[in-house]
């Protein structure tokens, strides 16, 4: 099959899908479908395109593409990437099944540990994952925010527990966002698919969770001195769940996470303490996507972000306090016991 006549679809075309479509169509693939359940969102794409402004290079480009709510459906998909939130997977992929191809795939990019969730619906041969380096914030009515610089963005892709012979596909696929955007590194082979997923999920538990809770940046929570303590506290319980798994992380942003900010020393964790504002300097303005979900009103994935490292930090006998705060602090927000403050801070002992 040529690659233009593989149909493809993101499903969940919130900030993060909307963007990788936007690139797809924009790098030349004309075979994508966009499709999201905000119908406003849907309705201001098929109109008018995706307008996809990036801030950290201060510019824009609006491309038309082809959008769909879930009940406009009518393809078969070989391709799904999978971009929604992970509460309702289930659900999802038992929905999906009908409109995959028979040898199609799903390649989850969702935070946390998500392929296993795929497996269990679709079976491992049409499980693959990919980590998407890059952020974004949702705007609506076909609107996105960029926070990415081109050059910087990257999506690292494998499969899960089976023979990984789509990952040539997924690889050709996302060349052509690479395409879009002049950077041909965007598409990258996951030699360490669980290597790279939990470095990203020790960033996203200590940054995105203590954001959640305190209702900080990521720069605000590498800067002060508590906040900053707990993040390393957090980012080191995650370091101690991978190793306990077996699992190296990958390095993030060319740094080994563990070497930088793992030793337990006293002059390490000096160390670890200065390099972490210097490490979020690129991401200071983010706030967590799961505290904008809070103040609307919603339930947020930390199930799946510290929620997870605490599980599985169970399951191996390896004590996770910080991850386990942040959990029963964020439920605690969500049923209105408690307030998004910076003075929840005051619950972690460090």
């Amino acid at each position: 099959m040529k690659i233009t006549d593989t149909k493809i679809a993101i499903y969940g075309a919130g900030a993060m899908g909307t963007v990788l479509g936007a690139l797809l169509t924009k790098g030349g693939l004309k075979n994508v479908h966009l499709i999201t359940r905000n119908e406003t969102h849907t309705k201001a794409m098929q109109d008018t395109g995706a307008r996809i402004v990036c801030v950290a290079e201060n510019t824009e480009f609006t491309v038309k593409v082809q959008a769909r709510t879930p009940a406009q459906i009518t393809d078969k998909y070989d391709v799904v990437f999978l971009m929604t939130k992970q509460r309702e997977n289930a659900k999802t992929l038992e929905f999906l099944k009908d409109y995959l191809s028979a040898d199609g795939i799903v390649c989850t990019t969702q935070n946390g540990l998500p392929e296993q969730s795929v497996a269990n619906v679709l079976g491992a041969e049409k499980a693959y994952g990919g980590v998407a380096s890059f952020g974004a914030t949702f705007v609506g009515g076909g609107s996105v925010l960029l926070t990415s610089k081109w050059q910087g963005m990257r999506m690292q892709v494998s499969g899960y527990e089976n023979d990984n012979a789509k990952q040539g596909l997924l690889l050709e696929i996302l060349s052509f966002a690479g395409k879009a955007i002049d950077n041909t590194a965007f598409a990258q082979k996951a030699d360490n698919l669980q290597g790279a997923r939990w470095s990203k999920l020790a960033i996203n538990s200590a940054f995105s969770g203590l954001s959640v809770v305190t209702g900080k940046t990521f720069g605000e929570i590498a800067k002060k001195r508590k906040s900053k303590k707990v993040a390393l506290g957090i980012l080191r319980e995650c370091m101690d769940v991978a190793t306990a798994q077996g699992v190296v992380l990958e390095k993030m942003q060319g740094h080994d996470m563990q070497k930088l900010l793992g030793g337990r020393s006293f002059f390490k964790t000096k160390l670890a303490l200065f390099l972490l504002p210097i490490a979020m300097r690129k991401h200071k303005k983010l706030v967590s996507g799961m505290l904008k979900d809070i103040e609307k009103g919603r339930k947020c994935e930390i199930d799946y972000i510290n929620g997870v490292v605490s599980k599985e930090g169970k399951r191996l006998g390896v004590p996770t306090p910080l991850c386990d705060k942040v959990v029963e602090l964020a439920h605690g927000i969500e049923n209105g016991l408690y307030e998004i403050s910076e003075k929840n801070l005051d619950f972690f002992e460090i």
